[in-house]
């Protein structure tokens, strides 16, 4: 039995940390247990924001390198730049036609810059380019291509697949047959909200990062700033209220993390000793995969090679897609 079809669209932005491997990257990657998964570099929607050239450039290397190194085998999934199948640019001048203005109206992206502009008193549109206002459709183009069956979502994307699903069930009702297949949402259950350096959500606004590919003495001076309680040594800790401990369970197996548990409950244990352990863990598991992003990004020919090869091969789906498609709407 064929495998269903599972779309991830990776945008190639900033430097990786702690919270986006737990958060995005890992459950991604293990959707090719279970399904036929494709990923791609949406480098057309960074567009949007990001005009610098050479920036757009190293971002796309650095993310390759990043989802290469953490794991992704382009032997066994499909791996390919957006900006290298134009097919997907044929389907969304597609989807443009059946695509009212209203829905495009309520997308959040947008929807948060008129808000932003009117709060500031400026005109609503001010900063806002076609390419984010058309955004979802682009998105749509991207899954629907490939007839994909599910596209893992979290809360900030959940509109966007509905938007797609909207659009390919316009276009299967005016033409009276199943044209496109109408994607699924694929919540995933085991993915994690990390917790940063001062007990919040891990995330670059609030500065409590910890990026995947640090080196080693930067990866410990780092954890040593994890923020703590007054508790001394002798007095026994509550883990579960801890955030090396919840960074470290991230990481753990479970005997270490009964381990652990044990030593911070009995007391005896000081804060530097529980971040040691955190470091230790840390470094071992990050360790292989910086190892194999520092040869990536050294070797960015050997990224564009693998991703020219994906590339191809998305084409030769794509263009079957998109051919089958102009017959069907009377243009090929």
């Amino acid at each position: 039995m064929m495998k269903k079809i599972a779309c991830t669209g990776i945008k190639p932005t900033g430097t990786p940390h702690i919270g986006n491997f737990f958060g995005a990257i890992k459950p991604a990657l293990e959707l090719t247990r279970h399904y036929d998964a494709r990923y791609f570099i949406a480098d057309y929607h960074a567009l949007n924001a990001m005009k610098d050239p050479v920036s757009l450039k190293q971002n796309t290397f650095e993310v390759a390198a990043t989802w290469l190194a953490c794991g992704l085998d382009p032997q066994h999934s499909l791996v390919y730049r957006q900006s290298q199948v134009p097919e997907t640019f044929d389907l969304a001048i597609m989807l443009l036609a059946f695509t009212a203005k209203g829905m495009m109206n309520r997308a959040h992206a947008y929807k948060a810059m008129v808000q932003a502009n009117t709060d500031a008193g400026r005109d609503p549109d001010d900063g806002v380019n076609m390419g984010l206002f058309t955004y979802p459709v682009l998105m749509a183009a991207d899954i629907l291509l490939f007839d994909t069956d599910v596209v893992p979502v979290g809360q900030d994307q959940a509109q966007h697949l509905e938007m797609t699903a909207d659009i390919a069930q316009s276009v299967n009702h005016n033409y009276g047959k199943e044209l496109l297949k109408v994607p699924q949402p694929l919540i995933q259950e085991n993915t994690h909200t990390v917790t940063g350096l001062d007990g919040r959500k891990m995330s670059k606004s609030y500065n409590n990062t910890i990026p995947i590919f640090l080196e080693s003495k930067k990866l410990r001076q780092i954890i040593m700033k994890i923020v703590t309680n007054s508790q001394t040594v002798e007095e026994p800790k509550d883990p579960d209220q801890c955030n090396i401990y919840s960074l470290y369970k991230l990481f753990a197996n479970e005997q270490q993390k009964k381990a652990l548990r044990q030593r911070y409950e009995s007391g005896g244990m000081g804060w530097g000793q529980a971040k040691q352990e955190l470091y230790d863990l840390m470094e071992q598991s990050l360790a292989p995969m910086r190892k194999k992003y520092q040869e990536l990004i050294n070797n960015t020919d050997h990224i564009d090679e693998i991703l020219t090869t994906g590339s191809e091969k998305a084409r030769e789906i794509a263009t079957r897609k998109i051919s089958f498609l102009k017959k069907e709407i009377g243009i090929g």
